[in-house]
């Protein structure tokens, strides 16, 4: 009998032994019951036995073995759907890898014992298709399960940055309202405004932590770009920033430009803001004493009174360039990097390590690219290019 055909006749012997290999699998297989444990078990054996017994070129073999459609086909297969419910069960990726092991192995042994002579060329023909076929449907389980358990990490943080959103909105507000009641003894004012900068900067890692995975959810960072002034938004958050860093100078330019004409560009002013404002925040705790500054500036066509097709932002600040190594992944929010130059007269930090991350989402929500470049002679230079419609 060529094994697609023993697979059909006996799938019951062989899902008796895939469920009791599951009830091993401690904590979560023990207490399930006999349907969810089976899962989709009898459709992924019913798919793998038709494949089996389908005429397979050369061709699709090579695409087979080169993992070629997996992707697209787990959404819908019954191994996808393996996947994504072994993922809600609480399995681990090691115990459901291992299901797919004992099925492999409880297969060959049923089929070989009850084969009874030689194995033919057809039958080795037969096993290593099985084989691809148990690959296939692994990969497809192993994407769905990964997806599953990334989408429930990052709604868990999403709902956990907006539910602390509420009780810092409180200490803080409480903690202004002390600060500014003169009937407050003096003693307590310091306590009140080290109150105050705490939760502020408590909601900003929250924001990020929101930002973060909104992004990571596949929404990525909504904007509304508007028409606005450029310029104006530029002054104003490096305006911000000098006041959050009163000991640090941060210099404004716009070659080209003059100081009282707006610069007209659609953009979103509280996500272009916050990007700046990271740019400008991370020059101003990397860099080294000297200035930070914040440059401006359109294409040609708009220096001839033409409205130009791009328009830049440039952040720089001088220090310890950033390394090549970790040039690479730069915006990648979950590679660790040393940091460049601490300074520990700068205070507490008010971020999660996001900022970087974040700034390229809105620059690329709006159209526009964040590039980098970092030299012992130069310092470090963050470009922001935005089209101006």
């Amino acid at each position: 009998m060529r094994l697609g055909e023993f697979i059909r006749a006996n799938h019951e012997p062989i899902l008796v032994e895939w469920e009791s290999f599951a009830r091993t699998c401690v904590p979560v297989g023990a207490s399930m019951e006999v349907d969810a444990l089976r899962d989709h078990a009898k459709q992924m054996l019913a798919a793998i036995s038709e494949d089996l017994s389908t005429p397979q070129s050369a061709r699709e073999q090579s695409e087979k073995a080169q993992g070629g459609a997996v992707v697209a086909a787990a959404r819908h297969s019954a191994a996808g759907l393996h996947g994504s419910g072994r993922a809600e069960s609480g399995f681990t990726v090691a115990q459901m890898t291992a299901e797919y092991r004992a099925l492999r192995a409880s297969v060959v042994r049923l089929w070989t014992a009850a084969h009874g002579r030689t194995l033919a060329s057809e039958d080795v023909d037969d096993l290593m298709r099985f084989h691809e076929a148990i690959d296939q449907a692994l990969a497809e389980s192993l994407i769905e399960f990964e997806s599953s358990v990334e989408q429930a990490k990052e709604t868990f943080l999403a709902i956990l940055g907006h539910d602390l959103r509420s009780p810092l909105g409180a200490i803080q507000t409480s903690a202004t309202f002390l600060l500014e009641n003169d009937a407050v003894a003096a003693a307590a004012r310091p306590l009140a405004a080290q109150i105050v900068g705490s939760s502020r900067r408590a909601a900003a890692m929250v924001g990020e932590l929101l930002d973060f995975t909104r992004s990571r959810l596949g929404g990525g960072i909504p904007v509304v770009r508007v028409d606005g002034d450029l310029l104006a938004l530029v002054r104003e958050t490096a305006a911000e920033l000098r006041a959050a860093h009163p000991n640090h100078v941060i210099e404004l330019k716009s070659p080209g430009l003059a100081a009282d004409v707006p610069l007209p560009v659609k953009f979103d002013a509280g996500r272009l803001g916050q990007a700046i404002g990271n740019l400008l925040g991370n020059a101003v705790q990397h860099g080294d004493r000297g200035p930070v500054s914040v440059s401006v500036s359109a294409d040609a066509a708009h220096s001839e009174g033409i409205a130009g097709r791009t328009v830049t932002v440039a952040v720089h600040n001088g220090g310890a360039p950033i390394s090549a190594e970790q040039l690479d992944g730069l915006f990648n929010p979950l590679q660790s990097r040393a940091v460049r130059s601490p300074r520990a007269d700068r205070g507490p930090t008010s971020s999660l390590g996001l900022g970087l991350y974040i700034a390229e989402r809105i620059v690329h929500a709006h159209g526009g690219h964040l590039d980098v470049a970092s030299t012992e002679e130069q310092g470090t230079t963050f470009t922001v290019t935005l089209p101006r419609d």
